[in-house]
């Protein structure tokens, strides 16, 4: 008798993330940061609270615990944090610009271990049909040239979030100019969430993509197959009829 295949725990998709990470946080601190309404330090709290949660749900969901996505609610959590024991904006920029660094110099650090991050971001079984890939460069004496590629990319990524550090402490050195405490402050901490998207994750996002295709782009040059025949889910080429 078969059996079921269990399902794969349901992930949060594009629009939840954006929601739960920017909108909502967003409206929180523009709208309702006002002595009126939740005030500047309860609007930071219930604002945070989204992210947060969302992060916490979204790592019992995945069934096993990201490094990356810790890194995200540490993050937040400090950004609260500073907010509330109204420390000087400047930690936050610093911060901000922490968080990317240490990813892209743990991504270059890894590269000389046998666990490459690379490999995490981009080449990994749900991405990517690995062993099917290897067994083919083996086969074509190529392996060590695709592991000079990867280097290659490796450099890519962390030089997008090299960028991503870069931005973040611009934005929110140039955002976050009045006294924490107030409500100018909590409304300034929305616009940088707002702004965060377009100016710090689309550019970096580019620079990211131009790793994931120069990476596939050499996998077909190496293997002679199109890059489908090694995506987990895409529908492989026809081979020719003997």
């Amino acid at each position: 008798m078969n059996q079921p295949v269990p399902e794969k725990p349901k992930r949060g998709g594009f629009l939840s993330n954006l929601a739960f990470n920017i909108i909502i946080p967003v409206i929180i601190l523009s709208k309702f940061s006002g002595a009126e309404d939740l005030g500047p330090a309860w609007s930071i709290v219930v604002a945070l609270s989204f992210p947060i949660s969302y992060g916490l749900w979204d790592l019992k969901q995945s069934g096993k615990v990201n490094a990356f996505s810790i890194l995200g609610i540490v993050s937040v959590f400090l950004t609260g944090g500073m907010s509330l024991l109204e420390l000087d904006p400047k930690y936050i920029a610093i911060k901000e610009a922490t968080v990317p660094a240490i990813i892209g110099i743990a991504v270059l650090i890894t590269q000389k271990t046998k666990y490459p991050i690379i490999k995490v971001f981009i080449l990994n079984e749900q991405i990517i049909k690995t062993d099917k890939l290897y067994s083919l460069l083996n086969a074509k004496n190529a392996t060590e040239k695709f592991e000079r590629i990867l280097a290659r990319s490796s450099y890519i990524v962390a030089a997008s979030f090299a960028l991503s550090s870069v931005l973040n402490y611009v934005l929110a050195k140039v955002i976050l100019v009045s006294p924490p405490g107030t409500t100018a402050f909590s409304e300034e901490l929305g616009k940088m969430t707002a702004l965060s998207y377009p100016v710090i994750a689309l550019p970096s996002m580019t620079v990211m993509m131009i790793a994931i295709w120069y990476l596939f782009s050499q996998i077909g040059k190496l293997t002679g197959e199109s890059i489908e025949n090694f995506i987990v889910g895409a529908e492989p080429d026809e081979e020719p009829a003997a």
